[in-house]
């Protein structure tokens, strides 16, 4: 599909803005770190593209950063998040931010996105520590923090205590799901899994 859309710039009204490519218009939706830094209408403008089609609609997302479209994409992997709270979160902060944001497992100021409530950005914090490095831009390497513990049931129970649950009950809750070769990230997923049930 479409990875970079290069033309003119004819109409831009967040979150709405069209490029006519040799005389083809094409509207794409785009978050506002990109609306920031577009230029003058009239003017050149090249944005990498994300193209999605759904059984009833086809959607066209464009961004100046290579960052924000892998951002875009990133975190839609995650359940359910779609391009809505996708594009909030890119018009809220940038890539490097939010990947510092998710290295860090800052819950609450992940909730101050739009769209975004405590279980979601729980749920963002687990499945997208990982890749946190390289959803930053610029070269930004976001390691893991030295203290955290090494065995996968201790450096669980950290991470569900930074994602704000209380010691007593993080210990229950990997109590409860662990199973015998489960790596920290398993029995994370497994402890949010059980405790959106409850």
């Amino acid at each position: 599909m479409i990875g970079r859309l290069k033309g003119i710039l004819i109409h831009k009204q967040p979150p709405w803005l069209v490029i006519d490519v040799h005389g083809v218009g094409y509207e794409l939706e785009a978050p506002m770190s990109t609306f920031y830094d577009l230029p003058e209408l009239g003017r050149e403008v090249s944005l990498f593209t994300h193209y999605a089609q759904k059984e009833d609609s086809v959607s066209l997302y464009g961004f100046l950063r290579e960052a924000e479209r892998r951002l875009f994409r990133d975190v839609q992997k995650v359940t359910g998040i779609g391009a809505r709270i996708a594009l909030a979160i890119l018009s809220g902060t940038t890539a490097d931010d939010f990947a510092r944001l998710i290295q860090g497992g800052d819950v609450t100021a992940l909730c101050r996105i739009p769209g975004v409530g405590k279980k979601t950005a729980e749920r963002m914090v687990v499945e997208l520590r990982d890749r946190a490095s390289a959803m930053a831009a610029g070269g930004v390497t976001l390691g893991r923090d030295g203290a955290v513990p090494a065995d996968p049931i201790s450096e669980a129970n950290v991470a569900l205590q930074q994602l704000g649950y209380k010691s007593a009950e993080a210990a229950r809750m990997v109590e409860q799901v662990r199973a015998d070769g489960d790596d920290a990230e398993a029995i994370i997923r497994k402890a949010l899994k059980s405790a959106l049930r409850t």
